[in-house]
């Protein structure tokens, strides 16, 4: 799949050169912007796969620009600026930049600065899903948890046997354990 990317500089000749050497590389550009402001009504639309940012523009410069855009969207962001500061690098980190690039730009290095953005964006991606599902099913277990404590207490069980009961009830009523257990909550529980 092409990965969309959207590039935001305010020197045109340069947002075209960039342009040129991503498409040659097989990206698709989905928008271009030559200010921050522009940049994040853009990004907002279209929510490109990356966004290649310069720091210094018009209106909004590069790292409030992605400082927004970060605080409502996952989208990875690639730093361009002609300055190396450490102010620049410090401020950077706060917002949800994968990579630093200091200009001028040849393709040998923008190549493969996107490709490592891309896959560190998936990597990131990829554990925010497991950290969901982790925390579901940390949810799941507390119900049923939650439901075996009542059962033990209304009937004097143990607790291996209070989750058997459940268990068997489970699979004879063809429900999942939690639902199983959402219902004993609500009907016995406090």
């Amino acid at each position: 799949m092409t990965k969309r990317i959207m590039i935001v500089e305010d020197e045109s000749i340069v947002r075209l050169d960039l342009s040129m050497m991503l498409s040659d590389n097989g990206y698709e550009i989905v928008g271009e912007a030559g200010d921050g402001e522009k940049a994040v009504e853009l990004a907002f639309a279209l929510k490109p796969d990356l966004i290649i940012m310069d720091i210094k523009m018009p209106k909004l410069n590069g790292l409030k620009a992605s400082e927004i855009i970060s605080n409502k969207y996952n989208i990875p962001i690639l730093l361009l600026t002609a300055y190396s500061q450490r102010e620049f690098i410090d401020k950077a980190k706060k917002a949800n930049i994968v990579g630093y690039l200091v200009k001028p730009i040849a393709e040998s290095n923008l190549i493969p600065a996107v490709e490592i953005a891309l896959q560190q964006a998936e990597n990131a991606k990829m554990y925010e899903q497991k950290v969901q599902e982790m925390n579901n099913e940390l949810k799941k277990r507390k119900i049923v948890e939650k439901a075996k404590g009542i059962l033990m207490d209304k009937y004097n069980l143990t607790e291996d046997r209070a989750f058997k009961k459940m268990r068997t009830i489970s699979m004879k009523k063809q429900v999942t354990l939690e639902k199983l257990a959402k219902h004993i909550i609500e009907k016995y529980g406090t």
